[in-house]
């Protein structure tokens, strides 16, 4: 038994740490939005100071997702809401409604490509992502869509580096299909 348990906990390890990583993410976006604000993000845009890290989430949810599945994103998202609750109560619930509800978006294209053109699906999806997650952010926690394509803007600017992350995730992972 206790082989087995250590098998688990390895397997698992991955998942853990890259669901961990994503949680945190959603916190660092509303922490740093707390403390700074808006900010430039360059080219004229203004967008949440969170931006860059809000952009990173979408990279580590689509790499959790190659490694947890569903499952492991949503548990993500749900720590990453309620340790948020305790910088911002606002931010916090806008924050993991956007992201529940831009998975759903995310899953309805990453989901169909990710075994044919993964950069693809994790380029599409972070766009379409980044896209619902900005305006439903931005119209539960400050009752505006002003700034959607600003802060959509600058979450994709983490576009290529998503691509670079889930795909050395994907090739440091056995081929089991």
């Amino acid at each position: 038994m206790k082989n087995l348990s250590f098998i688990s906990v390895r397997e698992n390890a991955l998942p853990l740490l890259l669901s961990s990583l994503f949680a945190l993410t959603v916190v660092a976006a509303n922490w740093t939005l707390n403390r700074y604000g808006f900010v430039s993000i360059g080219f004229g845009l203004i967008a949440p100071a969170g931006v860059y890290w809000a952009g990173l989430a979408f990279g580590l949810r689509d790499a959790v997702h190659e490694v947890g599945g569903r499952s492991f994103v949503l548990a993500s998202i749900a720590v990453g809401g309620v340790l948020s609750y305790f910088i911002d109560p606002a931010f916090a619930i806008a924050s993991a409604t956007a992201f529940i509800l831009s998975e759903v978006a995310d899953l309805a294209i990453y989901e169909p490509l990710r075994k044919k053109k993964w950069w693809l699906a994790v380029a599409l999806s972070n766009i379409v992502g980044s896209v619902v997650d900005s305006l439903l952010f931005l119209y539960i926690a400050f009752n505006s869509v002003g700034g959607w394509y600003d802060l959509a803007v600058g979450k994709a600017y983490m576009i290529i580096p998503a691509i670079v992350l889930v795909g050395a995730i994907r090739h440091a992972l056995p081929r089991h299909s």
